[in-house]
């Protein structure tokens, strides 16, 4: 590839014109094609710091657009220049097509890059800017069309030869001719938006019985995502793997692949972990997934980076799933494997260049993973979560390690948009290196605030049949118990470390106070517990979920700590240690050293170290606590803030623990609220349509005999 900033001559022949192409410093020039100086990123959060990192690189000037909710936020304050769009709900800024071009001709941009998702595989978009004379970096608006609807580009494959799954693909869309034709396939059946993606409008029917509720929950989601609900019946491969090609193609009809991609492990139907190249895969078989993608996009005269996704059975036979007319989340892990940037061949692309390799100068050396992490509850069926990332500490990038992310300490994960929070991608030699260096670099990824599913990755990334490549869509159903292990109480030894962080952090701020008063003999600016002829003993209370430990900490004259706790006595001894904007605790606990990160906000201490991390509480006094008014509601509570989208039950029906009560849709995914116990509806606080606040109470229920008894 040619050196960034380099000055370069390329001569082309194209329809009998000489064409000169010229990079520089801040710009780029072609004859025919345009100037692509400044580039408008479509986008928000880590897709568009990603595009703003390569376009720098390459001296292109960025501009960024922001909503209401992402004034302050970090793609904003990264780019060259940035302009409001409208209110936090995407449909009135990030997805609102008119503002987002006013922009660019506001801003002289020559080419809008959409990233993923919002306007990314939009038909009306790709045409509209190219209608203003604005390059648009992706393929031509017919390319997205084509495979954008999964009908057609399933004729499309099969008539280029690409293998595809049985299925329905009909424009009759009734109820009764898709239940049929799911009968006739044989059930299990996926159902799938014909415009679905990243698992949107997507659900699994296992019976007859299933069918129509999947089928309308499929249908509601596709309508919210797409505005069209649409829908295909194909067989449900059991546990098949999700294995997808990176392509490539220029505006001279050339095209080539960068191997391929295992996303097999995914919760909702989106993936959690990615790999390049897939596991147990032979030359052979990656040879002819590759050129199958590759007929896939020139089927269709594709341009720029798309992705061929495939299902692959045990046998290794695969079949197209779709196409992604975009450049995809999980891109870094080709990149890692290729040594390429994509978004400087989008760049260069867009701008009329040729590829920058050919297929035979395209090499695949070592292994990568990239791990996503979500503000997401694991333990509860993954519920995503919003709040302030209020401790964030992540291991150093490094060429091996990539760390890709829209926010910083401090920042708001919002309840308007996905709950990604990064995505952490290595590389090493073999597959085996990889895992080892992604593992490492999960322990180091530490965050306080909300809840997040780092726990789980490590969890995840350590089990043998993964470790072994043994991968496949329902990995995470098949090994549940051992992915989800009893929560354990930290050990004695952790206890003192929580300890010893508490008490170190009082005696800095005694000191602090002894310093700022000049007193150095008051009472007040000492708390080292020096007694005269008798050793001082204290007692701390920490609080371990529901349970209360007591220690006896006595403070010994050579500086060192004695604590005792369940029949046990540590000798500890420490000190505080900052480096970086972290707090280390350099540690010894009966002569074993340490240095975990430690974090103590409110009455929480948070110790992170290369062995797991702990939570230890300090109790709050009783009076200090407040009461819960939705718990008191004796109903169901809002797990999240978001929008009903339909209610199930009205006042005075009966309900039976587990049954359905409303459907909400937060973080672009619907949530059905059930009904946390058998009783009687008694209030509804919420009509289809409203915003519900996190924790409101949703509606209120009674037993049966006390409704019985109010008649």
């Amino acid at each position: 590839m040619a050196a960034v900033f380099l000055k370069t001559h390329i001569n082309r022949d194209i329809n009998k014109h000489l064409l000169t192409l010229i990079w520089t410093r801040g710009s780029f020039r072609h004859a025919s094609v345009g100037r692509i100086e400044k580039v408008l990123i479509a986008n928000r959060g880590e897709i568009a710091c990603r595009v703003m990192r390569t376009a720098r690189k390459m001296g292109v000037r960025s501009v960024a657009v922001y909503s209401d909710a992402d004034r302050e936020a970090m793609h904003v304050a990264m780019a060259d220049e940035a302009y409001h769009i409208g209110p936090a709900a995407s449909q009135q800024s990030y997805l609102c097509m008119d503002k987002i071009l006013d922009v660019a001709k506001r801003s002289c941009a020559q080419a809008v890059h959409p990233g993923y998702g919002f306007l990314s595989e939009n038909t009306e978009f790709a045409e509209l800017c190219k209608q203003e004379g604005i390059i648009f970096i992706g393929p031509p608006s017919s390319a997205i069309r084509d495979m954008g609807i999964k009908s057609t580009s399933k004729h499309i494959m099969s008539a280029a030869g690409v293998p595809i799954i049985e299925g329905y693909h009909g424009e009759d869309q009734s109820d009764e001719r898709l239940q049929s034709e799911a009968a006739r396939i044989g059930y299990p059946v996926m159902i799938k938006a014909v415009r679905g993606g990243g698992g949107k409008g997507m659900r699994t029917a296992h019976s007859e019985a299933e069918f129509p509720e999947q089928l309308e929950s499929a249908r509601r989601e596709a309508r919210k995502s797409f505005n069209d609900d649409v829908m295909l019946v194909e067989k449900f491969v059991e546990r098949p793997r999700h294995v997808e090609v990176q392509v490539f193609g220029d505006q001279y009809g050339d095209a080539v692949y960068l191997f391929d991609r295992d996303c097999s492990v995914q919760r909702r139907h989106q993936k959690i972990i990615e790999e390049a190249p897939g596991p147990g895969i032979s030359p052979e078989v990656r040879q002819k997934l590759g050129e199958a993608a590759v007929r896939a996009a020139k089927a269709v005269n594709y341009v720029g980076a798309g992705t061929v996704e495939f299902i692959m059975d045990a046998q290794h036979n695969f079949y197209f799933m779709e196409m992604n007319t975009r450049l995809q989340v999980e891109h870094p892990v080709s990149e890692m494997i290729t040594g390429t940037d994509l978004v400087e061949w989008q760049l260069r692309v867009a701008a009329g260049e040729k590829l920058p390799l050919t297929q035979e100068q395209i090499v695949l050396r070592g292994h990568s993973f990239e791990a996503r992490i979500y503000a997401e509850d694991p333990s509860n069926d993954f519920l995503p979560g919003a709040g302030p990332l209020r401790h964030l500490s992540t291991p150093p990038g490094d060429p091996c390690t990539r760390i890709e992310t829209g926010v910083r300490e401090g920042d708001e994960v919002s309840a308007h948009y996905d709950p990604m929070i990064a995505k952490l991608v290595v590389w090493g030699e073999d597959r085996s290196a990889a895992l080892k260096r992604l593992r490492y670099c999960l322990r180091q990824y530490n965050i306080v605030g909300l809840n997040t599913n780092i726990d789980f990755l490590l969890s995840l990334s350590g089990h043998p049949e993964f470790a072994a490549g043994n991968v496949h869509t329902s990995f995470i159903p098949q090994h549940y118990l051992q992915l989800f292990p009893a929560a354990r109480s930290p050990c004695g030894a952790v206890l003192c470390q929580a300890a010893l962080g508490l008490l170190l952090r009082e005696k800095r701020h005694t000191e602090q106070y002894r310093d700022q008063s000049g007193d150095m003999y008051s009472p007040f600016a000492s708390s080292n517990g020096r007694r005269l002829n008798v050793l001082h003993c204290r007692s701390l209370t920490l609080q371990l979920g529901d349970n209360k430990v007591a220690l006896a900490v006595t403070f010994n004259p050579d500086g060192t700590y004695s604590m005792e706790t369940g029949g046990q006595v540590f000798l500890v001894s420490g000190e505080l240690q900052l480096e970086g904007g972290v707090t280390f605790l350099c540690c010894s606990v009966d002569g074993v050293l340490s240095r975990p990160k430690l974090v103590i906000l409110d009455n929480t201490v948070h110790i992170f170290s290369m062995e797991g991390s702990a939570q230890v509480d300090v109790p709050v006094p009783k009076f200090l606590v407040g009461v819960s008014g939705a718990s008191a509601q004796g109903g169901a509570v809002a797990p999240m803030t978001g929008t009903i989208e339909k209610v199930l039950v009205k006042a005075g029906d009966s309900v039976q623990k587990g049954d359905p009560l409303m459907v909400m849709n937060a973080m672009k995914m619907e949530h059905t609220i059930r009904a946390p116990k058998a009783g009687v509806i008694k209030r509804v606080f919420f009509k289809e349509g409203s915003q519900a606040n996190r924790h409101a109470a949703l509606v209120e229920m009674e037993e049966e005999e006390a409704a019985a008894g109010a008649e």
